[in-house]
Order: C-alpha cells, then structure tokens, then sequence
C-alpha cells in the first residue's frame, strides 16, 4: 500500500510517501522558525499563510522524491486536529480536493496518535507501551495497547514543556525555538548552579510546569541582566534540569505502577538530548526498555501521518467531505 501523509498541524508543512507502513520514500519538511523567531513563538496568521504558499510545493517534492505520481496512491492520511485551526485547514483542505477531483480515498488524522505511532517507523515496539508525548503544545501520558487503542493516563495542568522552554528562552532572550537553543547551551552549563523547584503532584500522572516558568521569571528579574547575563549557559542547564525531573520521574512511576516494561517518547521535546539521556538512565535502573524515535521524527512530520493512515486504510477506514478541522481534538 502507498500512502502519501501531510501534516500542517502549527508551523511545519510536510509531506511524505510511505509503502506498506514501513518504507519511507520521501519525507519532506518545510520548517517555518525564521519566520516566526522575531516574535518567540508562533504567530497563528503567519502561519496559515506560509502553509498555503509551501503546500503544493512541498506535496509536489515528495511525490517526485518517492518516484511515484498521484495516480499510484492507494490512499491519502492528512492531520484534521488538534492545531492551530488555520494550518489544519490548508493540508485538510488540499487532500479533501485531491480526493474529490481523483478518487483517492483519504483519511484524516489525530495529530497526537501519529506521534504515539511514530516510534513504529523505525523500531517495531511490542503493544502495550507507555508512551509520554512532550511537546510545544502537550505534555501527555498514554497507554498505548493497539492502534486505534489508547488509555490516557495523565498530562499537564498546565503550560506544556516545550512551552516553558519558548517562554523561558525569550525570557533570556535567546530566541526561537527556545528547546534546541536551551539543549545546546546547557551543555556548557552546571545543571547544580541554581534548584529550581519542581512541580511533584501526588497520586497522580499530571505534570505541571507554570511554576519552573516562574521561578525563572523571578530569579532573573530579582538579580538584573547585569547579574546573569554572563551566566546563561548555568541557568539553561539548571532549568533543563529541572524540566527533565519533572518529565522522567512521573514517566518513571506511571510505567511501574502500571506494570508497563516499554517506554516511548514522542514529541518535539523527545528530541531533547538531557531528557533522552536522563531517562535511559531511570528505566535502565528499573529493568524498563526505552525507544527514542530519530530527530525528524519527533518534530512534526508527514511520515508519522502516512503510518497511521495506513493502519486505518488497511482495516477499511475511508473519509467524507464533511470532514472538518477540529483545533481541539482529543485522543
């Protein structure tokens, strides 16, 4: 089966043709951070607008990229929620008319299930597993017990991790996107410098990080630029650190309280080079497997589409038009 997946759930347009569930043939992503740095976040409006001048272009590329046209998929899989309602109406919208015009038959796609899916592209991870899905805009705990089959066990009360990190990088003024610019300069720092506090909610699988948030907030105005502008690298490490304990721990005690052995992360945070260390270390500690997709795949993508879409194609699964974009869609 050939499945060609597109996702432009917030800022990155991508798309990707996959064979059989397995086989990556192409996978195109159009990042939009330059766009959206001078602002430390993204803007909603910009976004929608830069989808719709990538898309065609970017479809286009990877079908020429897969070697493969239009009219030799066996179907389509596109992101429809949860998003920023703009962006989702610009990949939606461009594969409902592909489908209508050719034929094809096309399912939408739950942006959180493509993520909790993806490690599959490159590491065939046994059902049940313990999935924590960190990103810009979610911080969720999953049980995933099949396709199409999952419990969710906790998330954030609530900013997200990958939000804190943005907020926090623009509070130090390192700009954006703040997680990969926070990883890299707290490598050079001490992760023991500054204890900030963390967020430890009992009996329960919730995460919480407003407050690391704001205990940044106060440290650096209660001190002045004068003070930790040459401290930077301590005060990332320190944080990350924090952020890291906030993630694993929970992780860590969900999977023995509920008799899970394997633990996948997904997410853009899942990319974090401190988190993915940190909880190697924790499971390795309680006899616990841990999976890490690749980079590509825990930022957004079009391939981690396809796979879905490909499970769902397979059993029967097929879309109408009256398929709508859903920017606050559950799982």
């Amino acid at each position: 089966m050939l499945v060609l997946g597109v996702e432009t759930s917030c800022d990155d347009t991508a798309a990707a043709v996959l064979r059989d569930g397995r086989r990556i043939l192409a996978n195109v992503v159009s990042s939009q951070d330059q766009i959206h740095g001078p602002y430390g976040g993204v803007v909603p409006e910009l976004a929608s607008r830069q989808h719709i001048r990538n898309i065609l272009p970017i479809v286009d590329d990877a079908l020429q990229k897969a070697g493969v046209a239009l009219q030799d998929l066996d179907g389509m899989a596109v992101t429809y929620g949860p998003g920023l309602v703009g962006s989702l109406l610009v990949g939606l919208s461009l594969v409902k008319g592909i489908s209508f015009r050719s034929g094809i038959p096309y399912v939408g796609i739950n942006h959180l299930e493509a993520h909790l899916l993806a490690i599959q592209l490159e590491h065939e991870v046994s059902f049940p597993y313990l999935a924590l899905l960190a990103s810009g805009g979610h911080t969720l705990l999953y049980c995933v017990k099949d396709v199409g089959a999952y419990v969710h066990l906790g998330g954030t009360r609530d900013d997200a991790a990958g939000e804190a990190y943005d907020k926090v990088a623009k509070m130090m003024g390192l700009g954006y996107p703040g997680g990969r610019i926070i990883d890299h300069l707290a490598k050079d720092g001490d992760r023991k410098a500054i204890r900030f506090p963390r967020a430890r909610l009992k009996n329960s699988c919730d995460f919480s990080f407003s407050g690391i948030k704001t205990a940044v907030w106060h440290y650096l105005k209660s001190r002045g630029p004068e003070q930790w502008e040459g401290h930077k690298a301590d005060i990332a490490a320190s944080f990350q650190e924090a952020v890291v304990d906030m993630l694993v721990n929970p992780t860590i005690r969900a999977a023995l309280a509920y008799g899970m052995r394997r633990i996948v992360l997904a997410g853009g945070v899942a990319a974090n080079s401190r988190l993915r260390e940190k909880m190697k270390e924790k499971a390795d500690a309680d006899a616990i497997e841990v999976f890490f997709p690749s980079p590509k795949f825990c930022t957004d993508n079009g391939a981690m589409v396809a796979l879905a879409g490909y499970h769902w194609l397979k059993r029967g699964r097929c879309d109408d038009f009256r398929l709508n974009a859903d920017a606050d869609l559950t799982l």
